[in-house]
């Protein structure tokens, strides 16, 4: 799937940081990472995966182990903003975006899909608008998230 893009799920940032008690199936993902980045894929950091990867690094273990993730986290982020990982933060969210997505939560909500898998979605929909002859999908580990594909049509 050479230089297809790729928006990376909360799951999956849980599992390459090894976040304790987030994660059970990291040598996988790493190696689903490795080959993402030998065949060029564009990895997309959602702010939405960086927030809520965030929370449960906060909301996890004891105070050691939070700091120590924590601070594997911040680096990671940090990285990624200045262009030193295979990651990229996706552009943060516009006040017009943001109000398309909450003009349409109550419809999400009834399906279950909580606002940062809504925010993910509306990235998603946006690259496959942007990249009509690209590969694009999000990278996830359930089977909502997961399910968005666009094929590339090259």
């Amino acid at each position: 799937m050479s230089g297809a893009i790729c928006l990376v799920d909360t799951s999956v940032l849980l599992e390459i940081l090894e976040v304790p008690g987030k994660c059970g199936n990291r040598q996988s993902i790493l190696d689903d990472l490795e080959t993402k980045i030998k065949d060029k894929e564009v990895l997309f950091l959602p702010l939405a995966t960086i927030i809520e990867t965030g929370n449960h690094v906060a909301q996890n273990g004891n105070g050691s182990q939070r700091r120590k993730c924590a601070d594997v986290f911040v680096k990671f982020v940090q990285d990624a903003l200045d262009g030193k990982s295979p990651f990229q933060p996706i552009k943060f969210i516009e006040n017009e975006q943001l109000h398309e997505i909450i003009s349409q939560f109550t419809d999400y909500a009834m399906k279950g899909i909580s606002l940062g898998d809504a925010c993910i979605i509306d990235d998603y929909k946006r690259l496959c608008e942007q990249h009509k002859h690209k590969t694009i999908y999000v990278w996830a580990l359930d089977g909502d998230l997961s399910s968005y594909r666009q094929t590339s049509r090259v």
